[in-house]
C-alpha cells in the first residue's frame, strides 16, 4: 500500500480534478473524504471503516447546530431581502446623483454601490450579478465605453467578500479558531482602501483617455432629490451595520438578525408607500434562496470536515509544515507563494470552498515559520504573534481569493458580467478589469508591506 502522504496527494488532485469538472464542491469534499480514509484503512477494511461512517451523524450536527455558524444563513436571508427591495437600485441611483458631476462618476458610483451591497450580501458572484443588472444598463445608455462600464462591475463585485459582515471571513475565522469580530474589525480599512482604489483606478482612466466615460451630465434637480432622499436610508442601514460590526457596538449573530428584521421592514414600508419594494412573494422567493444556499454552505462545511479529517490521518498538513521549515526559504517568500497559489485557484474555485480547503493546509505551515504556538511578536518571524497574523493572513487571503475571479483565462466575476453585457467579447472585458488588477496587487503589495494597518482597528477598539 502507498504510504499516507502519497495517498494524500493523490486524494488532493483527484478533488481538484473533481471541481474543475464542476461537480459540487459539497460532494467532493466528501467523495475523496470518504475514499481517502478507506484508502488508509487496513487488512480488515469494513471493520475500520464502518464506525468511521457512523460517526458522520454527529459531525453533521456539530456543523449545523454550531452557534458562530448561525449568522451564516442570517447574513444570506439579509442579502437576498436586500435585492428583493431594491435597495441596490436605490443605493446605486443615489449615488450616481453624487457623483454624476464629474466625468465617470456613473461608474464610481457603481464601484461603491457594489462595496455597499456586497457588505450586507457577502457573495461576490451575487454582487457581481445583482449590481451588473442594475448599472449596466445605464453605463451603457450614458455612453460609457463597453470596457470601462464592465470592467469596473466585474471588479466592484470582488469587494462583497471583504467588507463586513463576510461570510467568508467568518469560515475562516472559525478554521484558524480566531475573533469573527475583530476579523471584521480588520476588514474595514482593507475594504475601504479597496473602494477608494477603484475610484481612483475610474478617476485615472477617464483622465488619460476621456472617451472612456461621457461628458457629466447632473440629474434634473427633482430626480437628484428623490434618489438622495431614496438613498439616505439604504446608507443608514448599511452603514449601521457595517460600522456596528466593524467598531464592535454588537456582535455578529444580533446584527445579522437585526439587519434582516430593520431591512425587511423598510423594503415593506418601501413598497406601501411608493409600489417598490419587499412584497409577500418577495419575502418567500428569497427565504427560498435562502435555503438553497445556506443548505449548499452547510453542505460544504460538512464536507470540509470530512475532507480534513482524512489529510489529518495522511499527515500531509505536517509535511507541508516540515518541508517549509527545512527549505530556508524566507517566511514572506513562502507567504507571498502561498497567495499567488490562492490567485490561481481563485480562477476555477469558489472562494468559500478554496477557503475550506486550502487555509487548513497553509495555516499550520505559517505557524510553523512564525516561530511556532507560543511565539511572541519580538521573536516572530513575521514580527506578529499567532492571533495579530491569523488576522493578517486572513485579510490577504481573502483579498487575492477575490483576484481570481477577475484574472485571466478564466474570471468567474468576468463570466457574469460578461452574460449580462452579450454584445461585450470577452477579452474586451477582460481589458476593462486590467487596471483594477493592477489597483489590487498594489493595494495587496502595501498590506504585506505594512502589516500594521490590517491591525489598526481591532488595536484601537481592543486598546
Amino acid at each position: 500500500m502507498p504510504d499516507p502522504i502519497t495517498i494524500g496527494v493523490l486524494g488532493l488532485a483527484i478533488l481538484f480534478g473533481l471541481l474543475i469538472l464542476r461537480m459540487p464542491v459539497g460532494i467532493a469534499m466528501i467523495l475523496v473524504g470518504i475514499g481517502g480514509t478507506y484508502a488508509l484503512s487496513e487488512a480488515v477494511r469494513f471493520v475500520r471503516f464502518v464506525p468511521y461512517i457512523k460517526q458522520f451523524k454527529t459531525l453533521l450536527w456539530e456543523n449545523v447546530a454550531n452557534y458562530d455558524l448561525s449568522v451564516v444563513p442570517l447574513f444570506v436571508l439579509m442579502g437576498y431581502i436586500a435585492a428583493e427591495a431594491r435597495l441596490s437600485s436605490d443605493l446605486f441611483k443615489g449615488l450616481e446623483a453624487l457623483l454624476s458631476r464629474l466625468r465617470g462618476g456613473v461608474a464610481m458610483a457603481a464601484v461603491a454601490a457594489c462595496g455597499g451591497f456586497g457588505a450586507v450580501c457577502g457573495s461576490s458572484l451575487a454582487t457581481a450579478a445583482t449590481m451588473g443588472k442594475v448599472a449596466l444598463p445605464e453605463l451603457r445608455a450614458l455612453g460609457y465605453a463597453p470596457r470601462l462600464a464592465a470592467g469596473a462591475l466585474a471588479a466592484g463585485g470582488t469587494l462583497g467578500i471583504l467588507i463586513p459582515p463576510s461570510v467568508a471571513l467568518v469560515i475562516y475565522a472559525i478554521i484558524v479558531e480566531g475573533s469573527i469580530l475583530k476579523m471584521f474589525q480588520a476588514a474595514v480599512l482593507p475594504g475601504l482602501m479597496a473602494v477608494l482604489g477603484f475610484i481612483a483606478v475610474i478617476a485615472l482612466q477617464v483622465r488619460i483617455n476621456p472617451s472612456l466615460a461621457p461628458e457629466p451630465r447632473p440629474m434634473e434637480p427633482e430626480a437628484r432629490r428623490v434618489a438622495i432622499r431614496r438613498l439616505l436610508p439604504v446608507i443608514g442601514i448599511f452603514g449601521a451595520i457595517i460600522l456596528g460590526l466593524g467598531f464592535g457596538l454588537f456582535t455578529p449573530t444580533p446584527a445579522a438578525s437585526i439587519g434582516v428584521f430593520v431591512i425587511a421592514v423598510y423594503g415593506f414600508i418601501l413598497k406601501a408607500r411608493t409600489g417598490e419594494g419587499l412584497g409577500w412573494d418577495g419575502l418567500l422567493r428569497a427565504l427560498r434562496a435562502t435555503a438553497t444556499t445556506a443548505g449548499m454552505i452547510y453542505l460544504i462545511l460538512f464536507g470540509a470536515e470530512v475532507l480534513k479529517g482524512f489529510f489529518t490521518r495522511t499527515g500531509l498538513p505536517q509535511a507541508l509544515s516540515d518541508w517549509a521549515l527545512s527549505s530556508g526559504l524566507d517566511p514572506m517568500l513562502v507567504l507571498v507563494i502561498m497567495l499567488i497559489a490562492f490567485v490561481i485557484l481563485g480562477c476555477f474555485m469558489e472562494s468559500l470552498a478554496m477557503i475550506l480547503v486550502v487555509v487548513p493546509f497553509f495555516w499550520p505551515t505559517l505557524i510553523a515559520l512564525n516561530g511556532g504556538d507560543y511565539v511572541t511578536a519580538d521573536t516572530a518571524a513575521f514580527g506578529l504573534d499567532n492571533e495579530d497574523l491569523k488576522i493578517w493572513f486572513g485579510i490577504l487571503a481573502l483579498i487575492v481569493v477575490e483576484l481570481g475571479l477577475i484574472t485571466p483565462p478564466v474570471g468567474l466575476n468576468v463570466f457574469i458580467i460578461s452574460s449580462l453585457a452579450s454584445d461585450t467579447k470577452m477579452s474586451t472585458v477582460f481589458r476593462g478589469v486590467m487596471p483594477f488588477l493592477g489597483a489590487e496587487v498594489v493595494r495587496v503589495g502595501v498590506l504585506l508591506a505594512l502589516p500594521g494597518l490590517t491591525l489598526i482597528v481591532p488595536r484601537l477598539i481592543g486598546g
